[in-house]
């Protein structure tokens, strides 16, 4: 088995890479850790913190378990409604991390499909897609999300915003973060149209869109999952500013930008661990994903090892 995956890791370049790369496998084992943690937050939570049956308003505001005045039940201490503050993380990552996926998921494939045709076909409506990627570039992400999700609860009905509010947040980030994906798209795509496997199969009389998808993709997969990787990184955070912001997802579903938002609250109170501990999560993590995309971005591009 040992020597099947040595052999393996020296046919596979990436993989040769990633074994030789210490900082590569400490940010991979985080990130599975953290995504690990929020998959199976159900089982490895105390308690469910979105369950009100759980929540006693007399736990609110204890401290972690080493320090005075503790409940043992509560290892990292309880935030201000009585929530098990470590139940409450794992929730709270998990929904930033469904947020987050659902968001660029959208964003990738609204960026690469109009990379693709903004590239393969050229013309107005390359002009024209470009533009209004240029008009959005000059825009932070979090001012375009947040634009996008006041015009989504203006137009909702105010009885319905809790209930679509997850898919509010999605069509939001991922509104946000679709140019990076079509720039770089398109880019790749301009290389690629000119070669001689596409005009082979120009030739051949094969529908645009096949060729597309069928050839052109395929090869231009490797600047796609270093943006996705990236920008992964960059929808949890917008997510948690969101909540941070009091925009985000609904209060009784904290994700762990609501929970810094109640720990800034009560930081110079004495209640420190409220705040310490969901901002220690979201930056872990996040650091964990960017490392990750540094590492394939250099991977996939021999000019910056």
């Amino acid at each position: 088995m040992l020597k099947a995956w040595r052999r393996l890791a020296r046919e596979n370049e990436l993989l040769y890479l990633f074994l030789n790369s210490r900082v590569a496998q400490i940010a991979a084992l985080i990130a599975l850790l953290s995504v690990g943690g929020a998959a199976l937050a159900p089982v490895l939570s105390p308690t469910d913190p979105y369950n009100i049956a759980n929540i006693d308003i007399m736990d609110s505001l204890m401290p972690p378990a080493w320090s005075d005045g503790s409940d043992d039940r509560f290892l990292i201490g309880t935030d201000d409604q009585g929530r098990d503050l470590l139940s409450a993380i794992l929730y709270g990552t998990r929904l930033s991390l469904f947020v987050g996926l659902l968001s660029i998921t959208f964003a990738s494939v609204l960026g690469v499909s109009i990379g693709l045709m903004a590239g393969y076909f050229g013309g107005r409506f390359d002009t024209f897609v470009m533009r209004i990627a240029d008009v959005q570039l000059s825009l932070p992400a979090i001012l375009t999300a947040l634009l996008i999700d006041g015009i989504a609860r203006g137009l909702l009905p105010r009885e319905q915003h809790d209930n679509l509010m997850i898919v509010v947040l999605t069509v939001a980030i991922g509104l946000s973060l679709w140019v990076n994906f079509a720039r770089t798209v398109r880019a790749s795509t301009f290389v690629e149209r000119n070669k001689e496997y596409v005009q082979a199969c120009q030739i051949m009389g094969m529908h645009p869109f096949r060729i597309m998808l069928v050839h052109i993709l395929p090869n231009i997969m490797g600047p796609i999952l270093v943006i996705l990787t990236v920008d992964l990184a960059v929808a949890v955070l917008l997510e948690a500013t969101l909540s941070f912001l009091g925009v985000g997802v609904p209060p009784n579903q904290p994700s762990l930008g609501t929970l810094i938002r109640i720990g800034t609250e009560y930081m110079f109170s004495g209640e420190w661990w409220i705040v310490i501990f969901p901002s220690a999560m979201l930056v872990t993590m996040i650091v964990s994903i960017n490392v990750l995309g540094d590492f394939l971005r250099d991977a996939f591009n021999p000019r910056l090892r």
